[in-house]
């Protein structure tokens, strides 16, 4: 039966080689002076497992959602085991190239495995280092995934920051594993422990999948996935303005796909269209690509995983479509919306077209103007603005 109980978080008696976790940057990600590469979260999850992560028995480690790799680059300076010891998934592209770029400033380049989300990531690991997303589903998935594969003697240390916790996150912990644990605040952060996985007998219900009527498609999500398998608001409305997007194009990105339902949206209603849908999130990529395989889209629509366009040629786009975040982490922040535009003015053609829905607050147009080039306004709603952009010669 799971119970779950608050404790401290268990003090060290022997203290750690200190790691110096202002030599993290978040590079690629957007940078700035409110912006960090770690927080105490990392800090209180490390010394509440010092002792145990310097017993060779509870090796091997997974590290999970470790933002710019403050947990795995401190777990390996402190122990220094093998690379295959050290595993590390990063859902999102740009916090795997930050986590290499630091991993090779710091010295400690082939300390540690980058692993996909997957059975391998955490096949007979010992202990699991974790910084606790928001998203329940995604929560759900990862518990779920270490129940069935890590090893049975497994502890999971998982830690956030208080206000951004719940009590329904240890409820779902308590769905893949016997034993849950909260300790008490420290630093303005909490951990949860987790022990004896539930094996679970029936297979993973990820990704999820839900048809929608309105659109007449269905959508499917990974856990960590944008929106899930429902329909954004914003990406509601850009969706009905898709007929006068650049007539006589060949090729359409959708730029930060989420679950792909605006790709699949586009390569469905206009079928000479080619379309890419393309997201830093591993989970979005991966959904977007069972959107389009349920959808029987998938000759027409792929998907790829990338960092702001980095992988595709300049002057190489005729048509870009996004809804941007209008946060960084949990900060609200224009940094990565910026971003996103100056990767659509690298990647369009002279002529080619940015359609971007945003909230009115966020008066986006001036920008767009600077970064891309004549701006008009298509439509508003009482919440949201969509902006056709065309990229200056």
């Amino acid at each position: 039966m799971s119970r779950s109980e608050q404790t401290g978080p268990t003090p060290d008696a022997e203290a750690p080689a200190a790691f110096d976790f202002s030599a993290l940057r978040r590079f690629p990600d957007v940078e700035a002076d409110n912006l960090f590469a770690w927080d105490p979260t990392d800090e209180l999850i490390l010394d509440s497992t010092a002792a145990r992560l310097a017993d060779p028995a509870a090796w091997p480690i997974a590290v999970v959602g470790d933002r710019y790799g403050a947990l795995a680059l401190a777990t390996a300076a402190r122990y220094g085991r093998n690379a295959g010891e050290l595993r590390v998934h990063q859902d999102v592209r740009s916090g795997e190239l930050a986590l290499a770029a630091n991993a090779e400033a710091l010295g400690l380049a082939g300390s540690y495995t980058s692993m996909p989300l997957d059975a391998a990531l955490f096949e007979g690991v010992r202990t699991v280092l974790w910084q606790l997303p928001r998203n329940l589903e995604e929560l759900a998935e990862v518990a779920d995934l270490i129940a069935r594969y890590a090893h049975e003697d497994v502890r999971l240390v998982a830690g956030g920051r208080v206000k951004h916790m719940t009590a329904a996150q240890n409820t779902v912990l308590a769905e893949s594993f016997g034993t849950v644990q909260a300790s008490l605040a420290a630093k303005k952060s909490r951990l949860l422990t987790a022990s004896g996985p539930l094996r679970p007998s029936e297979p993973s219900r990820f990704p999820a999948r839900e048809f929608n009527d309105e659109l007449g498609l269905w959508l499917c999500a990974h856990g960590a996935t944008f929106a899930g398998t429902k329909l954004d608001i914003g990406t509601r409305f850009l969706l009905t303005f898709v007929e006068k997007m650049k007539p006589g194009a060949a090729t359409a990105i959708d730029l930060g796909c989420g679950s792909g339902v605006i790709a699949a949206y586009v390569a469905a209603n206009r079928p000479e269209l080619t379309v890419v849908a393309t997201d830093q999130s591993a989970a979005a990529v991966a959904s977007a690509a069972a959107t389009a395989a349920a959808n029987g889209l998938a000759e027409q629509m792929t998907a790829v995983q990338d960092d702001a366009l980095a992988g595709f040629a300049p002057g190489s786009a005729e048509l870009v479509v996004l809804n941007p975040p209008f946060h960084v982490g949990g900060a609200v922040h224009a940094g990565a919306a910026l971003k996103l535009f100056d990767a659509a003015a690298r990647v369009l053609k002279p002529g080619g077209e940015l359609w971007t829905v945003y909230n009115h607050h966020l008066d986006y147009r001036a920008q767009l103007e600077r970064r891309i080039g004549p701006t008009w306004i298509q439509g508003k709603n009482p919440k949201f603005t969509v902006a056709l952009s065309v990229r200056s010669a």
